[in-house]
């Protein structure tokens, strides 16, 4: 059960025929609201190609971020999520300091990635797509944010919780991260296309 909503489809047998609105979904309704991401229980992360043989993973450990979800009508809903560059955790201190370093990220200049939501719509399903603005490195381009709705439900402590998993891809030089270093055998060390993966939980505000 999706929580944005489906879409319906207007069906017009004759011009005087007049479409009834979509019924609403109380389930859905009910969960219309404003939600805190919990860093805790959620996962930002990233798959880079390296040497061109194999993957490296990593995530951001320090973040924040609010979702407005409206049960009725995906239009209306909102996420923004704010990232401090420095909790970079690729699980490597010397690869994690690089990145840090004015070849990638220049945390010291640019210490927080952002996004902001500009659209969202229900695909079916638990499906749904959001469309926003990224930035980093003081450039700001829009990125599709593919997301699968996994549930809402009440924890032990009382707080009313939402689930999301999402996937998204950039190329990294668009928001000029273009260092690289070409190899012997062909081909450059780190891949332009990042993969970027959401798993994320959210707490509904009071």
């Amino acid at each position: 059960m999706g929580i944005f909503g489906r879409k319906t489809t207007e069906t017009t047998e004759s011009a005087a025929t007049a479409v009834a609105p979509a019924a609403v979904n109380p389930e859905l309704a009910a969960l219309t609201g404003d939600y805190t991401i919990d860093p805790a229980h959620s996962t930002l992360g990233f798959v880079a190609r390296h040497a061109m043989v194999t993957n490296v993973k990593g995530k951001f450990l320090d973040f924040s971020g609010e979702l407005h979800l409206d049960g009725t009508d995906p239009s209306r809903s909102t996420a923004s999520l704010d990232i401090k560059m420095d909790s970079i955790d690729t699980g490597s201190a010397d690869r994690d300091g690089h990145l840090k370093s004015a070849d990638f990220f220049k945390t010291d200049e640019f210490p927080t990635m952002t996004f902001r939501s500009t659209a969202a719509e229900a695909l079916g399903g638990d499906d749904y797509r959001i469309t926003g603005d990224l930035t980093i490195l003081g450039t700001t381009r829009p990125i599709t944010i593919d997301l699968e709705f996994n549930g809402a439900a009440k924890d032990p402590f009382g707080n009313e919780r939402v689930g999301f998993e999402g996937k998204a891809e950039i190329l990294r030089s668009e928001w000029g991260l273009t260092w690289n270093a070409a190899l012997e055998t062909g081909g450059v060390l780190v891949s332009d296309k990042i993969k970027l993966n959401f798993d994320i939980s959210a707490i509904r505000q009071a």
